[in-house]
C-alpha cells in the first residue's frame, strides 16, 4: 500500500500511536542497566502497543555469536534464538542489514527449517528489522502476526523507526551497565584503600550500615562539599582520632 494514498485520519493516528510507543519505550528503558531486562521491556511494550502484532521478539548477537534473546510470549522464544534454527527472518535481517517481511508464511520458502515450526506455534506473518546497538552487539526486532496478510507496509515503517530508536536505547542500557560495573570495581578497590577504608569503617560504626552504603555516604559528602574523596576521608578520620578535651 502506498503511504501517500492512505486515509489522512488513519495516517495521523499511526503517527500518534508511534510517538506514544517511542515515548513509552524511552520511559521503560531510561533507568534500566541490565541488557536482558531492557530486551524484555522492549518486546513487551512493542507487542502491547502495535495493532495486528500478536507477538514480538528480539534476537541479539555479540561478535557474531548469539548474545541474547527475548520474547513477549515465552512459548515463542525459540523462534528468536539462532541456536535453535540456522535460518530465520531475524538472521536474514542481521546478515543483509535490511528489513525482512513475510506476509504469509503459508507461501514462504526462504526458511525451510524455521517456517514450519513458526506455523506450528501459530505465527502466520513476520517482519524482522535490523538493530544496530554498539560496536559489539547487533540484533533484530521481530514482529509476528497470528493471521496472514496482517503485517502491512505501515508495520514495516513502524519497524524501521522502532529499530532505530531501540538501538539508541539499548546502547544506553549497555553503557549504564558498563559504568555500573566499573563503579563497582572502583568501589571494591576503595574499600581497602588506606584512609578511605578507615573512613568507611567509621561511617559503618556510626550508622550501623554495610560498606557499600558507607562508601556512598562518603561520596555524597565529597560531592556536596566539592572536595576530593580522599580529603573528606582524611578529615573524618582525623576528627575521630583527635583526642577529646577532658
Amino acid at each position: 500500500m502506498n503511504l501517500e494514498t492512505r486515509d489522512p485520519v488513519v495516517h495521523t493516528l499511526g503517527v500518534l500511536e508511534m510517538a506514544a510507543l517511542l515515548r513509552e519505550l524511552t520511559a521503560g528503558l531510561l533507568t534500566v542497566d541490565d541488557f536482558d531486562e531492557g530486551l524484555s521491556a522492549l518486546v513487551r511494550i512493542t507487542r502491547d502497543a502495535l495493532v495486528g502484532v500478536s507477538w514480538c521478539g528480539f534476537t541479539a548477537l555479540r561478535a557474531g555469536e548469539p548474545a541474547g534473546v527475548a520474547a513477549s510470549d515465552p512459548g515463542l522464544a525459540e523462534l528468536d534464538d539462532l541456536r535453535r534454527a540456522s535460518d530465520s527472518p531475524a538472521l536474514d535481517a542481521i546478515r543483509r542489514r535490511e528489513m525482512i517481511r513475510a506476509e504469509d508464511l503459508g507461501r514462504e520458502t526462504r526458511w525451510p527449517t524455521w517456517t514450519p515450526r513458526a506455523r506450528e506455534l501459530g505465527v502466520q506473518g513476520a517482519i524482522s528489522a535490523p538493530v544496530d546497538i554498539d560496536e559489539q552487539v547487533i540484533g533484530a526486532i521481530n514482529l509476528y502476526a497470528a493471521t496472514p496478510e496482517t503485517l502491512t507496509t505501515g508495520h514495516q515503517l513502524t519497524a524501521m523507526l522502532l529499530a532505530e530508536h531501540a538501538g539508541l536505547l539499548l546502547a544506553a542500557v549497555r553503557d549504564r551497565a558498563r559504568r555500573a560495573a566499573l563503579a563497582g570495581e572502583r568501589g571494591s578497590a576503595l574499600l581497602g584503600d588506606g584512609v578511605v577504608g578507615q573512613a568507611i569503617g567509621v561511617i559503618m560504626a556510626q550508622r550501623g550500615c554495610p560498606a557499600p552504603e558507607a562508601l556512598e555516604v562518603l561520596r555524597s559528602a565529597a560531592t556536596s562539599l566539592t572536595i576530593p574523596l580522599h580529603e573528606v576521608a582524611e578529615r573524618l578520620v582525623s576528627t575521630v582520632a583527635r583526642p577529646r578535651d577532658t
